[in-house]
């Protein structure tokens, strides 16, 4: 590696660490100085277990349902209840399907919520389905004017208004009698010349009356379908339907067809859920764990310093800078991409620190066997890293398959350690054979390299 590539290295390094402490501390970029732009302000999200919540755990009874649609019922309400949380403003709410002894339970993670009372009668609930009627143009236009009138106005001024009971109403759509209850099965399907995915629609007897005499006086009109007062889908009704089977098309991928699906089979089939445990975290708490994960973090992290330095003499300085800036590198990913922050996902960072030390010490130990054997300093760092190189590949991929199988079938806190874990070796990796490879590369052709007792 030449010079000039080297300093450009060095540049590039510099320029990403620069920008990971910005984003890491944007409070003291500005105390600089430089005014960065609101978005740059991104906070880490921490868990329930960091932050303080409330961990719930319904049980759902699905004695009314045929064993095969287990899966999807159970799908498609974790999709309603995740919807509900959402609406209730909690931030990165974890929902889960688990299945013990043939008991189907959603697992309900509520971070920041102190009171979870409200989250509890909301989440309780069967999901509702219901279908809508589009309103007259006529009567659209006159919701649309009177909510216009509103604009502005106290609460006290509305009520002086005449009428002023119509500004709440829906202004497109109108509730019918035809519910979930009336909906027997919905499945995905495709067409049979495209090939796209539909979704068919089944309805029982009394179902088939309503839907038939709904879709004959609104063709070529929106039906409008609804989840717990949400808008899940508007399809045109092309001709009347009867027979009880119906069928929506639309531009749909097959995972939004699915999704579809789901969701009117979680709205239409009864199954009610029932809360069989709740555990409240308080905010002390959980302020206690993130005080006790930073402390052992950063203990750990100064014990790898110490013993980098103690046994590799300057190039262990060089890896303990190389190190911060890994660390430096990690926390802004994680701000970067949202991840919810956890006690196992902290667990990881921090194994993932010794994973990168360990790429470091390979890397070394080759060097100074190159070195000892007389060869030129500039030789034994290029031998060095072609040598270690397929130990610490060969050391990361088996690690980053452990986490994979880890986070693929693991629970929620599992989850975070191993996703944590994985985007640590994959930067531990950068780091190792990038940065602190430019750093020793800095050194090659200066006096330093001479020195035989820096280096070994």
């Amino acid at each position: 590696m030449n010079k000039k590539r080297t300093y450009f290295f060095l540049i590039l390094i510099f320029i990403l660490t620069v920008l990971a402490v910005s984003l890491i501390y944007p409070q003291g970029v500005k105390r600089i100085g430089f005014n960065l732009p609101d978005f740059w302000q991104i906070p880490f999200k921490l868990g329930l277990d960091l932050q303080g919540g409330t961990h719930l755990v319904y049980e759902a009874d699905l004695s009314g349902m045929e064993k095969e649609d287990y899966s999807s019922a159970m799908a498609g309400l974790r999709d309603i209840i995740e919807r509900r949380v959402n609406l209730f403003g909690v931030a990165e709410p974890i929902v889960q399907v688990q299945e013990t002894a043939g008991h189907y339970r959603l697992v309900v993670e509520l971070a920041g919520i102190k009171d979870p009372k409200e989250a509890i009668k909301m989440i309780g609930q069967t999901p509702f389905l219901e279908f809508k009627e589009q309103k007259e143009e006529e009567e659209t236009q006159r919701i649309l004017d009177k909510q216009k009138e509103m604009e502005g106005k106290t609460f006290e001024e509305m009520q002086e208004i005449e009428n002023w009971q119509l500004a709440l109403e829906d202004p497109y759509f109108k509730p019918t009698s035809l519910t979930g209850k009336y909906l027997k099965k919905a499945e995905v399907g495709f067409e049979p010349n495209t090939q796209r995915p539909l979704i068919l629609l089944q309805f029982n007897d009394e179902g088939a009356k309503i839907f038939e005499e709904l879709t004959s006086k609104n063709v070529s009109k929106l039906l409008a379908i609804y989840i717990d007062g949400i808008l899940i889908s508007a399809p045109v009704v092309q001709d009347t339907i009867s027979g009880g089977k119906a069928q929506i098309t639309g531009e749909f991928t097959v995972n939004e067809a699915k999704e579809l699906a789901r969701n009117l089979n979680a709205g239409a089939l009864p199954v009610p859920i029932k809360l069989i445990s709740q555990q409240s975290v308080g905010p002390t708490l959980g302020a206690i764990s993130l005080e006790k994960s930073l402390k052992a973090g950063i203990l750990g992290f100064l014990a790898i310093i110490i013993f980098l330095i103690i046994f590799y003499r300057f190039p262990g300085v060089l890896a303990s800078l190389a190190l911060v800036i890994y660390i430096g590198l990690v926390l802004s990913l994680i701000k970067l991409i949202s991840v919810t922050l956890t006690l196992a996902g902290i667990g990881g960072l921090i194994l993932s620190i010794g994973m990168a030390v360990d790429a470091n010490i390979l890397i070394f130990s080759r060097v100074r066997e190159e070195l000892k054997e007389g060869k030129s300093f500039t030789i034994s760092l290029v031998e060095g890293f072609r040598r270690s190189w397929p130990s610490i590949r060969d050391g990361n991929i088996t690690t980053l398959i452990v986490a994979f199988i880890l986070f693929w079938f693991g629970t929620s806190f599992i989850k975070g350690f191993a996703f944590t874990l994985s985007i640590g070796i994959l930067i531990s990796m950068f780091s190792a054979i990038f940065i602190t490879r430019t750093f020793l590369w800095v050194f090659t052709g200066t006096r330093l390299e001479n020195m035989k007792w820096l280096w070994r």
